[in-house]
């Protein structure tokens, strides 16, 4: 047997509907009918009792029932079954015995003979009644009246008035017939609305059927607590109709609490995705901080019919986002350092082969002792100034970077740069100075040409690191130094700058700490970056991640 699994939603609403309607029309149907055959046969009773007692009343019907006038009786029977649409009228005296009915030849027999009813009621209490019985021609319903004297104290008769049950069938089967038909056509009616109702449906759920809503559904649950990502959406009134296990626990909310159904201004204030329901506007990349957390967070409005009809919003520890950042930012410095090394030392390498091919030896040898002491004077500057791994390889890409460049890295030999805190993040330090070293090279580079120096000098006394970058660039107008941590903001001609700067200031404020720009002397400028030992977020930070919710 087919399940309706099997057929299409459409089809199943049809028969659905379909036997809906045939059951209640069907159920209506036997009700009306058992209802009307029930009111049918008491009205015909009614009508039957009333003509008797009419009858009964009627002075000449008295006289000739005393006088036993059945020449009288007998016509006046007929006359007034016609008058009254009944099928018979019988008169009969107290016994019982017929004085009018409408077969002749039983006129003078017992009433009984056509009668299980024995007209006790009427005959000996005196009372009129209602009786179904089967008679000679058929089963009737009967209203049966006593005869009076004129006096009134004697009974000296009864009136039989009967309607046969034949006419009530055929009444009601011509509203069974009508029933069948008002089946009929809701049974059509309900098809058609069937029809009408499944194709408008589908449409508002994109021509799926009910079992591909299912999985999806339960697709979507699986994916949202599969990714990684918090995401939280909300209806076009802001209450949540989302909220995966990721959100919970990037935002370390309790997790035994129901969130879905709540309005999301009761669970996360200030979360800005009410701005987007009401704007309409998208928000991508956007630093947050939300519940203490610095976070990345996407918003994007729901749109159907041009109308916004609720928000998505996914985030992410915007600290994780940064490790992935830092990790490219480091394989590209070292790929840049490997690069840069391996280009000088190919010169080097090919002057040296020269050099011997010439015969010139001393001359050789003078080379590769001039690039060793140089390299190893800086790396030993570098051990001297600082023990931190990280930071010793950051300065020494910098520095064949430099020498690739035509340029000079030089750090100061006063450079102390050991007491770095274990919690402060390496890769954000190496980051900032990575980025105001390079920015100092281009400028150099610009503005000087071959042969240009940049100093870095490195100071871990107090309560603070003091990192200060001196380049030989054009130096930067007092108008323009606000302006060069705008992000896109640039100098140069050239794409894919104004990026730079704009990362210092941020990862500096981010630590707690400030940058400043001063002119150097003789020329260009002088970058100096303070950061606090003890990590925390400055009043500066905390001001940029509500700009930037906002």
């Amino acid at each position: 047997m087919l399940s309706l699994r099997h057929f299409r939603l459409k089809t199943r609403m049809v028969l659905i509907l379909g036997f809906i309607a045939i059951l209640q029309a069907g159920a209506l149907g036997h009700f009306t009918i058992r209802y009307l055959d029930s009111v049918l046969h008491e009205q015909i009773g009614q009508q039957a009792i009333r003509v008797a007692k009419t009858i009964a009343a009627s002075p000449d019907v008295i006289r000739a029932v005393s006088d036993r006038d059945t020449a009288f009786l007998q016509p006046l029977s007929l006359k007034m079954a016609q008058a009254a649409q009944a099928r018979f009228v019988v008169i009969g005296d107290s016994q019982g015995i017929r004085l009018a009915h409408l077969n002749p030849q039983r006129i003078g027999k017992s009433m009984s003979d056509d009668d299980s009813d024995d007209n006790s009621q009427a005959l000996i209490n005196g009372q009129a009644y209602v009786a179904l019985d089967q008679g000679s021609i058929g089963w009737s319903m009967r209203g049966k009246a006593p005869i009076f004297s004129t006096d009134g104290a004697q009974i000296i008769g009864i009136v039989s008035v009967g309607y046969l049950l034949t006419e009530v069938d055929a009444i009601v089967s011509r509203h069974q017939l009508s029933m069948i038909v008002a089946s009929t056509l809701a049974f059509l009616f309900s098809v058609i609305m069937a029809l009408w109702f499944a194709n408008h449906f589908r449409k508002a759920i994109f021509d799926l059927e009910p079992e591909q809503i299912g999985r999806l559904f339960h697709e979507r649950n699986a994916t949202l607590e599969t990714v990684r990502e918090g995401i939280v959406a909300i209806n076009q009134h802001g209450i949540i109709t989302t909220f995966n296990h990721a959100a919970i626990k990037t935002l370390q909310l309790p997790a035994d609490e129901k969130y879905i159904g709540r309005h999301i201004h009761d669970v996360l204030p200030d979360n800005g995705m009410l701005d987007v329901l009401e704007s309409g506007e998208h928000h991508f990349d956007q630093e947050i901080w939300l519940h203490d957390r610095n976070l990345i967070a996407n918003r994007f409005p729901m749109v159907q019919d041009g109308e916004v009809t609720g928000v998505v919003s996914s985030f992410r520890l915007k600290n994780e986002v940064d490790l992935v950042s830092r990790k490219l930012t480091r394989i590209q410095q070292y790929a840049d350092s490997l690069r840069s090394q391996s280009h000088e030392y190919n010169n080097k390498l090919h002057t040296i082969a020269g050099l011997i091919q010439i015969g010139a030896v001393e001359q050789a040898l003078k080379v590769i002792g001039q690039e060793t002491s140089s390299h190893q004077s800086f790396i030993q500057t570098i051990m001297k100034a600082t023990s931190d791994s990280i930071l010793a390889g950051c300065l020494l890409g910098k520095y064949n970077r430099a020498r690739e460049l035509n340029l000079e890295l030089a750090i100061d030999d006063d450079s102390q740069m050991s007491d770095i805190p274990a919690s402060l993040p390496r890769e954000q330090l190496v980051s900032i100075l990575g980025n105001l070293i390079d920015n100092a090279l281009e400028a150099t580079l610009r503005h000087h040409g071959s042969g240009g120096m940049v100093l870095l000098s490195m100071s871990d006394l107090g309560k603070e690191l003091i990192f200060e970058v001196n380049d030989q660039g054009p130096g930067i107008a007092e108008g323009e130094q606000d302006k060069i941590f705008t992000r896109g903001y640039t100098t140069k001609d050239v794409e894919g700058h104004g990026i730079g700067l704009h990362l210092v200031k941020q990862l500096t404020e981010h630590l707690g700490g400030i940058i400043t720009v001063e002119p150097a002397e003789p020329s260009g400028s002088r970058f100096t970056v303070y950061i606090p030992k003890s990590l925390r977020r400055s009043d500066n930070a905390t001001k940029h991640g509500q700009e930037e919710q906002q």
